[in-house]
């Protein structure tokens, strides 16, 4: 079972938004890593810096929560590595078929009241409840 902790999830949201905020003020940008990691990996793509910044900032966050908290984040999974693999395939697609990614349409498109990211948000949590009801009740978790 996952443990509810409302205060790190109070300010994981508010720097999640913080990041958002200011990446649009900054530099006019969304804050979808699927965007950031493609726009990261084209070489044509000459505002890679502030790209390759923001996901080391990803990357860094959980490593200075290790160090502020005195204990290491837990990152097991009990899931069977091909039901990872299958999933990672799935999310792409996902991504594809939506035209972004869920932090994308989640965070930014819903704050700014984009009916398309409202639509797409709306069906990756309808599909999120779904599979985690699957999942634990139907197949008895992993």
């Amino acid at each position: 079972m996952t443990d509810f902790s409302p205060i790190s999830a109070l300010l994981g949201g508010t720097l999640i938004g913080t990041a958002a905020i200011a990446l649009m003020v900054l530099h006019g940008r969304i804050a979808g890593m699927t965007g950031i990691l493609s726009g990261a990996m084209d070489t044509a793509d000459r505002n890679r810096g502030w790209r390759f910044a923001f996901l080391l900032g990803a990357i860094a966050a959980p490593l200075v929560a290790t160090l502020t908290m005195g204990q290491p984040l837990p990152f097991a999974s009990d899931a069977p590595v091909g039901a990872v693999l299958f999933s990672g395939v799935i999310v792409g697609i996902g991504v594809s078929l939506a035209g972004g990614c869920t932090s994308g349409h989640g965070v930014c498109g819903n704050a700014r009241l984009s009916p398309r990211s409202m639509v797409a948000t709306a069906i990756f949590m309808a599909f999120t409840f779904a599979t985690v009801f699957i999942v634990r009740h139907v197949l008895g978790g992993f």
